[in-house]
């Protein structure tokens, strides 16, 4: 019952570097406090339909090594992120692109798009933006802020977008060409069949504990008669919480997920991610899973995605990367690296939003670091 690490959490990170440690003759024990692995990657089939239980996954990279890395695990698909934006009686193509622009003013040509933005952008006249309604308008003119950023962004924090600080929106990219691909990396794909099994190839051979949280853990352990011991701990859950948040809380955006199942709808929607950018509609998005590995699945699974204010107790998604945020997790992470024996890994453990390509990038990373 001697482990070298105690690996916290099962999702992408925890799984990538538990993987890698056994490779190089190291032992991991791994605790979830969710009763699945794979955390919010997470997938289960409902009648064929591979669904996201927390959110649209879709994997994206221009790192070959990675991409090399998880094609290792499971075959993906070619689906290529297209999602369509919903305002009003209105439908757009995302990203901001020509489709957009032609729907929106009739325009033809790149040169219009970029006249008849540059014209709203200088009749606004903002010189120094305030907020981030000044920052996006200075950036996409008032059309595009209007219908397709505004609402959407104020759901998204729960504030009005002259209430938040300019600096969250640092750019809006605008594309003059009649392209949907919403990511500009070379690699993208879904696995055929879901997430699931990639964390599951990953833990192969690995113990893992389900339905234990780390404190409800060291408690069991610390009066068992034949307990797990462990050299060094991997914590991948929220830095603070680990700390008994004692500089304070560190701030989370949370989701709350509606799934429907309708047997007898084949198409929902005809895409798999499609966008309500008005402020009055509670939800953000609503995803037609099955769209992911086009069409496959009787009957259709949709989604509706809630934000949501984060409160202690609740499953924080969205770390808050203002400055308040940053100052506060520099202190925990001070505080971590007196703890030799202790790392902390993924977005909750370092605070910071990550691609699933950087999840895996940032774990390979860390393993590399321990067995140098």
């Amino acid at each position: 019952m001697k482990y070298d690490y105690l690996v916290v959490g099962a999702g992408l990170f925890s799984a990538v570097f538990a993987s890698e440690m056994k490779k190089a003759g190291k032992t991991c024990y791994v605790i979830e406090k969710r009763k699945h692995i794979a955390g919010n990657i997470y997938t289960e089939d409902t009648s064929g339909i591979s669904v996201h239980k927390y959110g649209a996954h879709i994997f994206h990279t221009s790192d070959k090594e990675v991409w090399d890395y998880v094609n290792e695990l499971a075959e993906f698909n070619h689906y290529i992120n297209s999602p369509v934006a919903v305002y009003k009686d209105e439908i757009y193509n995302m990203p901001f692109n020509m489709n957009t622009f032609s729907r929106m003013w009739g325009v033809k040509t790149p040169q219009e798009a970029k006249d008849k933005i540059a014209s709203q952008i200088a009749e606004a006249g903002i010189a120094e933006p305030s907020n981030l309604e000044e920052q996006a308008i200075s950036l996409v003119g008032t059309d595009v802020y209007e219908k397709l950023v505004k609402g959407y962004t104020e759901k998204q924090w729960g504030r009005d977008c002259k209430e938040l600080p300019a600096f969250i929106i640092k750019r809006l990219p605008l594309r003059f060409v009649y392209d949907n691909n919403y990511f500009n990396d070379r690699y993208q794909g879904i696995p055929i069949g879901g997430y699931t099994q990639v964390v599951e190839k990953l833990l192969q051979g690995i113990p893992v504990q389900l339905g234990i949280s780390y404190r409800e853990f060291v408690m069991a352990n610390g009066t068992s008669a034949d307990p797990i011991v462990y050299d060094k701990i991997l914590y991948t859950g929220m830095i603070d919480e680990f700390f008994d948040y004692c500089y304070g809380e560190l701030a989370y955006r949370s989701l709350r997920f509606e799934s429907e199942y309708l047997p007898d709808t084949d198409n929902y929607q005809g895409n798999a991610v499609v966008n309500y950018t008005e402020r009055e509609i509670p939800y953000t998005r609503i995803i037609e899973h099955k769209h992911f590995e086009f069409g496959k699945g009787e009957g259709t699974v949709i989604t509706r995605e809630y934000p949501a204010d984060w409160r202690k107790g609740d499953e924080p998604y969205y770390p808050i990367n203002d400055e308040r945020n940053g100052l506060l997790y520099e202190r925990y992470a001070k505080l971590a690296k007196e703890h030799k024996n202790i790392l902390f890994g993924g977005r909750l453990g370092q605070y910071k939003y990550y691609d699933m390509d950087k999840v895996i990038r940032a774990a390979l990373d860390m393993a590399a670091e321990e067995l140098a």
